[in-house]
């Protein structure tokens, strides 16, 4: 990282006159962009919901004067919204905050170098191209995409761009999650031959919004706007403002839950997504509505794509019925091997459930003992709001410094596409009874023998 204005000024002076040639050199129009007036970053907010109030700011706010950082607009079709956000950054900041309708407006601000994007669901992958057509790095929360048409559209246009998009995923800037990273990847765990998550919540307000919904109207927004490229439908405040409980706007639980825990499972072991999954659940206890599952079971099969003599199972379980804890909620990642459990609950790696000296004596083979080795006392939550938790703030941090340095973040966009395609093929398969397959030369997610479509 560069670590001072003099640092950047004197890189950035090399690469002008050809000198500095490292592997992350800044290009010329990356320097005249970001140094700027005074050497600062300007970022715009795309969506002043709950995400980015309660968790990207505190982060925010935890790094932005070290690195030289400011927010100078936000975007938001409600106009709710979008007079509370800049309310919200004029009290923070002590400055004025410049408000915009739409991200049009907000783009034509030219000092605008980067945004924080948390709309709906299905709007992400389009808020994020958008926003790197528009020459603007980016942070986009997760998930990336709900479709296969939107993924691929995303990752191609920040594939083509040099823009910096870190994907909200926040598991990667964890510190035990780097180390179980590299355990795993060491050979000392063996080979993985099954996974466990779990995600439960008791909370039958979830999602909903009944407050907030009273006071939206259609004439204080823009619908068709809101409904991007989503069938046209007439106004709905419910399926704006509790869009996680109606798809084709969200998934629900797997657009919302699985998608962090799956991407551990691609990151520790560098496959893309699953060869195959089956889903069983239903909205079984809270009628009100919604057409999302509150119970949730998907089975996944994973391996080498060209080797199915290879693999593991993941099994993801998650219900909003009962939590299954005394405090509220229950989060659980353990990755098992032969050899025995690592365990990102309990942040502990130990032999538990492997296979013992003795037995593995006596069938002539060789036992893997895992010794007790602890990862970190980080454990990460299931609460609606996380607020400016360590990792988030870590993971936030690392997206601010990748703008300063054009180095890769720790969540790149490919981390969001193959998220999205677990996440895609979980509901399609929840929405089709069908086991689920993925055609790795169409990039597409298969159900009944045809590419899956909301």
């Amino acid at each position: 990282m560069i670590n001072s204005r003099r640092d950047f000024i004197k890189k950035a002076g090399l690469l002008t006159a050809g000198v500095y040639t490292g592997t992350h050199a800044f290009s010329t129009s990356s320097y005249r962009r970001i140094i700027g007036a005074n050497d600062r970053i300007n970022i715009g907010v795309v969506g002043f919901s709950d995400r980015h109030k309660g968790a990207h700011a505190p982060s925010f706010l935890a790094a932005y004067k070290e690195l030289n950082f400011d927010i100078i607009a936000v975007s938001d079709i409600w106009k709710l919204r979008r007079e509370e956000g800049v309310d919200f950054w004029k009290q923070k900041l002590g400055h004025a905050i410049k408000p915009c309708l739409n991200n049009e407006a907000l783009y034509d601000i030219k000092d605008v170098d980067a945004v924080f994007i948390s709309t709906s669901d299905f709007q992400h992958a389009l808020h994020a191209i958008e926003a790197v057509h528009a020459g603007k790095d980016a942070y986009v929360e997760k998930p990336l995409a709900e479709t296969m048409e939107d993924a691929r559209a995303v990752l191609k246009a920040v594939k083509d761009s040099k823009q910096i998009v870190q994907i909200g995923s926040q598991r990667r800037s964890g510190l035990n999650y780097f180390a179980a990273n590299d355990f795993i990847k060491s050979g000392k765990f063996g080979d993985i031959v099954m996974v466990e998550l779990t995600w439960n919540v008791n909370q039958p307000g979830r999602w909903r919004r009944p407050d907030l919904v009273g006071k939206l109207r259609e004439e204080d927004t823009d619908w068709k706007r809101f409904l991007l490229n989503r069938p046209k439908e007439p106004f709905n405040a419910r399926h704006y403002l509790e869009y996680r409980l109606f798809w084709p706007y969200s998934s629900g639980i797997p657009g919302q839950w699985l998608c962090h825990q799956i991407d551990t499972v691609h990151w520790f072991t560098g496959l893309p997504h699953p060869r195959s999954v089956a889903v069983n659940g239903g909205n079984y206890l809270w009628k009100d509505g919604r057409e999302n599952a509150d119970t949730f079971t998907a089975v996944f099969d994973y391996g080498p794509l060209n080797d199915l003599t290879k693999g593991f199972q993941v099994l993801f379980k998650s219900r909003q019925t009962n939590s299954g804890v005394l405090n509220g909620e229950e989060v659980k990642e353990i990755y098992y091997s032969n050899g025995g459990t690592l365990n990102l609950d309990t942040n502990k790696i130990s032999a538990t459930g492997g296979l013992t000296e003795a037995y593995a004596s006596a069938m002539g083979m060789k036992a893997n003992l895992l010794p007790d080795i602890a990862l970190n006392n980080i454990r990460v939550g299931t609460a609606a709001n996380t607020g400016g938790d360590v990792v988030t703030m870590a993971h936030i941090r690392n997206w601010m410094e990748c703008v300063r340095n054009r180095q890769e973040p720790n969540a790149p966009i490919e981390a969001g596409y193959n998220h999205s395609i677990a996440v895609i093929m979980a509901n399609a398969a929840y929405r089709t009874g069908e086991k689920i397959i993925f055609d790795d030369k169409q990039q597409e997610v298969i159900a009944g023998g045809k590419a899956f479509k909301y």
